[in-house]
């Protein structure tokens, strides 16, 4: 590690001095966090990626490009790409992403730098997960043979440790393939999920409806009006009785408000349009905004409000709550039942199927405690950066809440 950082350029290392001070405005933004040891700690892990990576950069391009001047001249043409970019972006960081369709700004000079410092900074962390594996391994194996077979340990091979060490590196590239995936193709790529719903005490008139529910549109530069409103066709053609919107219409632009309840206003349903409010709204203060923009294009926000749906002479009760959380704080599993849904209890209809619309799903647990017979949620993208195994999905969602994707009975 020594013989790594002494090898690097100084105009690197001031771009990153530059940078870690920086930094701090983009985690006070992201997260409302003050300058802490939390905010050390991860600027200096994201000091040391793009330092692993510049050298890897550089030991790449070792290998492709003979001829040194024809590397030093790209890497110096890389480097004030870079440092273009970087600045550019924190610079206009609040500007980010605004408005509700893709901009040649946001494709030329926002993605890239995204892409970039999603795949550097989970692929450091990923070789570094691995080097600290293997420097255990290694520790278990000395103290195996040093204390129990007692005999002298083996030569390390060479041609092993160089196949180890290729493919850890190439383990820590499948961040930046997962990345542009997710950027060109998987942002794009919709799927309808169905589910046969039983319910105990549904009433008869009520079999087969059919409720479409639409979550996390977050318009952008990168989701825009016009991909919502492909999604809200695919939703007609679905023929639902009844619409349920569950929350982060927007992201950080306030003014893409009105862009995306003008997008939203074409969803049809012979039961009507409902929805709650997430995070996001609370975020950009457009609760009571957004709220009287959907009103005025026929669609209902439930906020700590109840309706009633009814089917000749049989009624479903449909309540919406705003964003669950403990305010300013982290959202995180942990919190008592009882701090979710304070005083929806007036919202309930006895003898009567009660349909929560939640932005969190974590309520999920005080709504069955009180007898809610179905909880319709988003807030985790459908696990989204998620690793799908056999028999598990790892995802950050699950920092957040137990309940990351799909369908649970309780």
């Amino acid at each position: 590690m020594i013989a790594f950082f002494k090898d690097h350029k100084r105009a690197i290392a001031l771009l990153l001095i530059f940078a870690w001070a920086a930094l701090p405005l983009i985690q006070e933004r992201a997260l409302g966090l003050s300058a802490n040891l939390f905010t050390v700690a991860v600027n200096l892990i994201f000091t040391a990626s793009q330092l692993f990576w510049f050298r890897r950069v550089g030991e790449l391009g070792e290998r492709l490009i003979a001829s040194k001047r024809s590397r030093v001249g790209l890497g110096a043409a890389g480097l004030i790409v870079y440092v273009f970019l970087l600045f550019f972006n924190l610079h206009t960081w609040e500007e980010a992403s605004k408005g509700s369709a893709l901009t040649l700004r946001a494709a030329l000079m926002e993605a890239p730098l995204r892409l970039w410092l999603f795949g550097s900074l989970l692929g450091f962390l990923l070789i570094t997960f691995l080097w600290i594996a293997d420097r255990v391994a290694r520790a278990v194996s000395w103290a195996f043979k040093k204390l129990i077979i007692s005999h002298r340990p083996e030569l390390p091979s060479p041609g092993r440790r160089r196949f180890l060490e290729q493919t850890a590196f190439a383990f820590s590239a499948a961040p930046f393939v997962a990345g542009a995936y997710g950027l060109f193709y998987g942002r794009l790529n919709l799927e309808t999920s169905h589910k046969r719903i039983m319910l105990r005490r549904l009433p008869k008139a009520f079999e087969g409806f059919r409720i479409v529910q639409l979550s996390d549109l977050h318009i952008s530069a990168f989701m825009s009006a016009e991909e919502i409103r492909r999604y809200v066709a695919i939703a007609n053609q679905l023929k639902p009785d009844l619409v349920a919107l569950t929350g982060d219409f927007v992201t950080w632009d306030a003014t893409a408000q009105g862009a995306v309840v003008e997008a939203l206003s074409g969803l049809k349903a012979p039961f009507g349009v409902f929805g709650c409010l997430g995070n996001h709204e609370w975020l950009t203060e457009t609760e009571d905004s957004i709220t009287h923009l959907f009103a005025a294009q026929g669609t209902r926000i439930l906020r700590e409000d109840c309706v009633t749906v009814s089917s000749d002479g049989s009624r479903l009760n449909l309540l919406g709550v705003d964003y669950q959380s403990l305010r300013g704080r982290m959202e995180a599993p942990g919190h008592p039942k009882t701090a979710y849904l304070p005083g929806v209890e007036r919202l309930l209809l006895p003898d009567t199927v009660n349909i929560l619309l939640s932005h969190n799903p974590n309520p999920f647990d005080r709504a069955a405690e009180l007898g809610i017979d179905l909880t319709l949620a988003g807030h985790t993208h459908g696990g989204q950066l998620a690793l799908e195994l056999p028999h598990t999905c790892l995802a950050p969602a699950r920092l957040i809440t137990p309940y990351v994707r799909g369908w649970f009975q309780k």
